[in-house]
């Protein structure tokens, strides 16, 4: 494709409407457009519109600089020590990311200190065109112009859109080197949208899996939760299984059969409507391992059960930085169905019932069952007591024994 000649569909060949769009994006496209800015709606957000889907948020290109767009905006605050974003704040604590074009950089222009070529390459400014050819994926490199309401290709992102295509803007070799996340990411969007993968990725993928782990550890985490709340675990990280890519994406994570058809089930959970947070998809992720590791059946000591929790999820946590609190709450709903697996008439049953996770655990447990048929019993055995109708057993009442009153020592008189 001549990136001189891009592909422009023009307003009635397209269908996205500006109903379509958020009201404080369009503000913030229109501001920049009146002060003879360019003004795109780009990435996934065209994708979605184009796709008829609903865009989870909405990022704006622009080839003004950083500076110029916070001295238009009263409510803009720069972000990024290196690559520099603007965000501009809304109410109800709504983020529009408004990013300048960047291009790539050729050797020759570097400058002469090392230390500087990442600060330089990450803010070299650049056009429209040049900003899509530093993408990802085709598909996401498609932009939406507010002045005149087209819809702008420059790397043939609307064919592959029709083609149900995934497909790397470059050569996957390198582009996979330059970031491994992005291995994840095209698994990710075929999943997402029910598209297939440019025969040159799996190949790539093979040569250059084990660069994921070297990728920074809050990105990978912050991928990994996307699949949880897209609904899209399962396929995707079952997927990464068959390409070798788990032993360096989440080094913890075995990936057996009944782990990732557990996740299936946490998939359909989200897909219904019920928003996952981290905690949850921890348990769910490590509940297999962590009851391989400590049997409830055979008599397994609670305390060795917390151990084995402990064990499991620090590493994971610690090389994610993840808080402590959100571990704590992952390993309250894996002790929770080691207790319910055990069965009733425990030591601390009452203590349990009580306990604030105990719901989410049984959810977490309902689950679990769907994997593991042969534990159904216990949900009818524990239903009763976890939604409230099974009182404990009133104990008799303990007769206080009244004290005695000490009689006051008599005091003998003294002889005068």
């Amino acid at each position: 494709m001549n990136p001189d000649l891009p592909i422009i569909l023009q307003r009635d060949q397209h269908p996205i409407s500006r109903q379509q769009i958020d009201e404080d994006c369009l503000k913030v496209l229109y501001r920049l457009h009146r002060n003879g800015f360019k003004s795109y709606l780009v990435g996934g957000s065209v994708r979605d519109l184009l796709l008829g889907r609903t865009p989870k948020d909405f990022d704006i290109g622009t080839d003004a600089t950083p500076n110029q767009i916070k001295r238009l905006f009263r409510n803009c605050f720069l972000v990024g020590r290196r690559f520099r974003l603007a965000h501009i704040r809304f109410a109800g604590n709504k983020l529009i990311e408004v990013a300048t074009f960047r291009r790539e950089v050729s050797p020759e222009e570097l400058p002469d200190d090392p230390g500087d070529h990442l600060h330089f390459v990450q803010n070299l400014f650049g056009s429209p065109c040049e900003d899509a050819y530093r993408r990802d994926f085709t598909i996401n490199a498609l932009f939406y112009n507010i002045a005149d309401f087209s819809v702008v290709d420059h790397i043939g992102g609307l064919a592959d859109l029709k083609q149900r295509l995934i497909r790397v803007i470059g050569d996957p070799l390198v582009r996979f080197v330059e970031d491994p996340v992005r291995m994840l990411r095209a698994i990710e969007f075929a999943a997402r949208l029910d598209f297939n993968l440019c025969d040159n990725i799996i190949p790539a993928i093979e040569e250059h899996r084990e660069l994921l782990a070297t990728a920074a550890p809050a990105r990978v985490r912050e991928e990994v939760m996307a699949l949880f709340r897209y609904g899209i675990a399962a396929p995707v990280l079952r997927h990464c299984r068959e390409l070798g890519m788990l032993p360096h994406l989440l080094a913890g994570y075995p990936g057996t059969d009944e782990g990732i058809a557990m996740l299936a089930q946490v998939d359909a959970r989200t897909r219904c409507g019920t928003a996952i947070d981290e905690s949850f998809a921890l348990a769910a992720l490590y509940l297999r391992l962590f009851m391989d590791s400590c049997p409830p059946e055979r008599g397994t000591a609670i305390t060795t059960a917390v151990q084995s929790a402990n064990d499991i999820l620090t590493p994971h946590c610690r090389y994610f930085s993840i808080a402590a609190g959100i571990r704590i709450q992952a390993r309250d709903l894996l002790l929770g169905c080691f207790r319910l697996v055990r069965g009733r008439g425990q030591r601390g049953e009452q203590k349990f019932l009580r306990h604030p996770a105990t719901a989410n655990a049984m959810e977490l447990f309902t689950l679990w069952t769907e994997v593991r048929p042969d534990l159904r019993p216990l949900l009818q055995e524990w239903h009763p007591a976890i939604n409230g109708a099974d009182s404990p057993p009133k104990l008799p009442l303990r007769r206080k024994r009244r004290r005695r009153k000490k009689k006051p020592a008599i005091t003998p008189l003294k002889n005068s």
